[in-house]
């Protein structure tokens, strides 16, 4: 298959490339950084998106960010340039579209949660319609080397005492290995008949203070010694991360660390056709 794979040289979408190649499909890769280059915060319209699609046979967009800044507006990379593409795909007759998104947005009042769930529903609605083959993938926190909430959690995992938000030490996740993502996607988008919300988890559901805890012990260090962050700095901090537009942590992290990102595991075990890789290994 042709497959036009967006957000291509991101820390999902390389890992997606390189398992759509191994399973024998030609990848058309189209990031910031391609030739040509494609921005999503320009492509909001219909017309800037058929050039892309001739010749090809299914779409996979994996496209997205975590702060919301003026030189890429959530609201265009996670909302309108996604819809514009669905649309242009019904237009052409692509029908197989397979979108990367988010677990535990749902009920989320963030800007990150609210601008993935629009684009989520197109799709959904279209799929709905019969008018495209539509998958949603909402997969619980991906980690593998070159991501950016990755590289924090080694970080602290390193510290030998971690001051940690209270939500940081309750929420719970399922960690999947992105590794292991693009595999399912690969898989995936061989399979129209396998539409709608996709919800993906690891294994094991951890705590965020337990999946640290694990990496810690990975990196062959002892148990570190973990206290409480206090509200109030902990809002605080997050604020401070507002400004500071390079780290991950901010007000829109916090409040998607707040809440539990976990799903069935059996979803993931069935579209690798094998068990998924737990947190520890």
């Amino acid at each position: 298959m042709n497959i036009l794979l967006c957000g291509a040289s991101g820390f999902i979408g390389r890992h997606i490339d390189a398992a759509l190649r191994a399973a024998g499909h030609q990848v058309i890769a189209l990031s910031r950084r391609s030739t040509p280059a494609l921005d999503f915060t320009r492509a909001l319209s219909i017309n800037d998106w058929l050039a892309h699609l001739a010749g090809v046979d299914a779409v996979v967009n994996a496209v997205g960010v975590l702060r919301d800044t003026r030189r890429r507006p959530m609201s265009a990379v996670h909302d309108q340039a996604p819809r514009a593409l669905f649309d242009a795909c019904a237009q052409v007759g692509v029908r197989r579209v397979v979108h990367i998104s988010a677990l535990g947005i749902t009920d989320n009042p963030t800007l990150y949660a609210r601008s993935k769930q629009a684009a989520d529903a197109h799709l959904l609605a279209l799929t709905h319609a019969g008018t495209l083959d539509g998958a949603v993938l909402r997969p619980s926190i991906v980690f593998g080397p070159g991501g950016q909430s990755s590289q924090l959690f080694l970080a602290l995992a390193r510290l030998p005492v971690l001051l940690l938000p209270r939500a940081v030490q309750t929420a719970q996740v399922q960690p999947v290995a992105v590794g292991e993502l693009a595999r399912a996607v690969a898989n995936l988008v061989a399979q129209p008949q396998r539409t709608g919300l996709l919800e993906l988890g690891g294994p094991q559901v951890l705590t965020l203070a337990g999946f640290i805890a694990s990496l810690r012990q990975q990196l062959g260090h002892g148990p570190a010694r973990i206290a409480t962050l206090p509200d109030v700095l902990t809002r605080l901090s997050a604020r401070c991360g507002d400004v500071v537009p390079v780290a991950p942590w901010c007000t829109e992290t916090l409040t998607l660390l707040s809440t539990d990102n976990v799903t069935n595991p059996a979803t993931l075990r069935e579209l690798l056709g094998c068990a998924a890789t737990p947190p520890n290994e």
